[in-house]
């Protein structure tokens, strides 16, 4: 995934959940913060001069949200100048020891360009007001400055005498940062409902740090961000050698899409001539089909066979999986006669495999969208090998239908055509949907399952759904040999197929009926 980027997967730059909409505050300077995607959900940054509170738990990631702001400003802007004061925080040296492993921090800009100045000592000697003067005079000093942080702001109220004084305090740095023309950022570890300043800053931002069940999930909310609009509500957050990296939910980073997609719609054939028959030669492009079946059925190689025939016709491919990795799917796919290897080679086929660990869902898809935005082409086919994946990454399982409608819609604009597979029981009487959210976001679904007839088990496949086209509604057997997915022309041998109660029919093969 790539790291560097402001901006969400693929998106466009705009200010608003309108593409083309300017938005509250569209004509005011900004700010970069260079923090992956925090731009985008500020929609363009935080507005310069202003006064921003960054507040959270211990272990949330304030102090790295600070540093990495430090230094991708310097990065982006030369000759621009931090300050980063801190109070009764961690020493310099080892908060500097501990960044030293991050990827944005250097060296080289420090003192210069970095500086960093403790602000407690006058803070515990001459009270606020000799807090307030070290500021003023170092910003004077280091002309240029154009972004300061301060870290640590709880010691400044649990030192003001009365709470009207910490509020007047935050209002001088309102009026410091005007004067200025600095953009300031205070860091506080005070929990919401105790925040005075927030009522005065500019914005507020809050990390949160939690256990979800056994998972520690780490998340940003926009509280209040005056003079824009900004995305509501929490997003991911993912801390690494890279810093900070926020996901925004996908169901709002892709809140309006297009009507349609730009190209002309075709069939996509999956390369098996007597399912190709049943579906009208293949599904249409730029559509998303369930393949739904129980373990064994044959939703792998289905979904290999329609990559594959696709990139023999010169259309690139996208498998992602969960559960089996590159090397053992190629293998899987040999044994069945299916050309995977070769096509993976070629790079028209391109096999991303997501090992079993803790997972964000949002990250998943900007992965995905971010590799299929890189280089766009007319009709790319795509199999995502279990949708299970994406919910077992979900922290909030009520998100899953709107986060599906807007992933599935945004996989359409890209003019991908998309299968999706998704597990069923082995044996069972009835037929429904696992998940509902899914049959409702998708224009075809297959079914595969299995039914035992004679004390053998016999593989199936019907098509349950197709929007916009034909297709044939029969049962088919089909097996699975060294030459790939063989579909037979019908199933005679046997009725109540859908029942999951298969019986010989009487009069076929000098049987009674059972």
């Amino acid at each position: 995934m790539t790291r560097g980027r402001e901006e969400a997967p693929g998106a466009e730059r705009r200010s608003s959940g309108v593409e083309g909409d300017e938005g509250a505050g569209g004509g005011l300077p900004r700010l970069e913060s260079g923090i992956p995607r925090l731009d985008y959900i500020l929609k363009g940054g935080f507005l310069q001069s202003g006064t921003y509170a960054l507040m959270g738990p211990p272990g949330s990631g304030k102090t790295i949200f600070g540093n990495q702001l430090c230094f991708e400003h310097v990065r982006r802007s030369p000759g621009s100048r931090c300050v980063y004061v801190t109070l009764l925080v961690e020493s310099h040296s080892k908060m500097i020891r501990h960044l030293s492993g991050m990827k944005f921090f250097d060296a080289a800009a420090i003192p210069d360009r970095v500086y960093y100045i403790s602000g407690y000592p006058a803070l515990r000697d001459q009270g606020l007001s000799g807090l307030l003067d070290l500021l003023r005079r170092t910003l004077r000093e280091r002309r240029g400055t154009d972004v300061l942080v301060i870290d640590g702001l709880e010691s400044v109220e649990q030192r003001a005498p009365s709470a009207l004084a910490f509020r007047e305090f935050v209002h001088e740095i309102q009026g410091l940062s005007s004067f200025s023309a600095c953009t300031t950022f205070v860091l506080s570890s005070l929990r919401e409902q105790t925040h005075a300043e927030n009522a005065l800053v500019d914005g507020v931002i809050e990390l949160t740090d939690q256990l979800i069940g056994p998972r520690a999930v780490r998340e940003l909310t926009v509280h209040k961000f005056r003079g824009s609009d900004y995305l509501r509500g929490k997003h991911e957050v993912e801390i690494d050698t890279s810093g900070m990296v926020i996901h925004p939910r996908i169901e709002i980073q892709f809140d309006s899409p297009r009507e349609s997609a730009t190209e002309e719609r075709q069939r996509m054939r999956f390369g098996i001539e007597t399912f190709d028959a049943m579906i009208e030669g293949g599904v249409l492009s730029g559509s998303a089909t369930a393949l739904l079946g129980a373990p064994g059925t044959g939703k792998t190689l289905l979904g290999l066979s329609f990559l594959v025939e696709g990139a023999g016709r010169g259309e690139e491919g996208v498998y992602f999986g969960f559960y089996e990795p590159p090397p053992r799917l190629c293998e899987k796919a040999r044994q069945v006669g299916i050309d995977l290897e070769t096509h993976v080679r070629k790079g028209t086929i391109r096999l991303i495999w997501q090992p079993p660990l803790e997972h964000r869902m949002d990250s998943l898809a900007e992965q995905l969208i971010e590799l299929l935005r890189q280089d766009p082409k007319p009709r790319r086919r795509l199999f995502i090998d279990g949708i299970e994946g994406f919910r077992a990454a979900s922290v909030y399982p009520d998100r899953m239908p709107r986060f599906l409608s807007a992933f599935t819609n945004q996989l359409r604009m890209l003019d991908v055509t998309t299968l999706v597979s998704e597990e069923l029981d082995l044996f069972t009487p009835l037929i429904k949907m696992p998940n509902a959210e899914l049959g409702n976001v998708v224009e075809n679904v297959i079914l595969l399952r299995y039914v035992e007839l004679r004390s053998q088990i016999h593989r199936l496949l019907s098509v349950l759904k197709m929007r916009e086209s034909l297709y044939d509604r029969s049962i088919r057997e089909f097996v699975i040999t060294g030459r790939g997915i063989e579909v037979a022309s019908s199933f005679r041998s046997a009725e109540q197929i859908l029942s999951g109660q298969a019986r010989v029919a009487a009069g076929l093969d000098g049987e009674e009926e059972q």
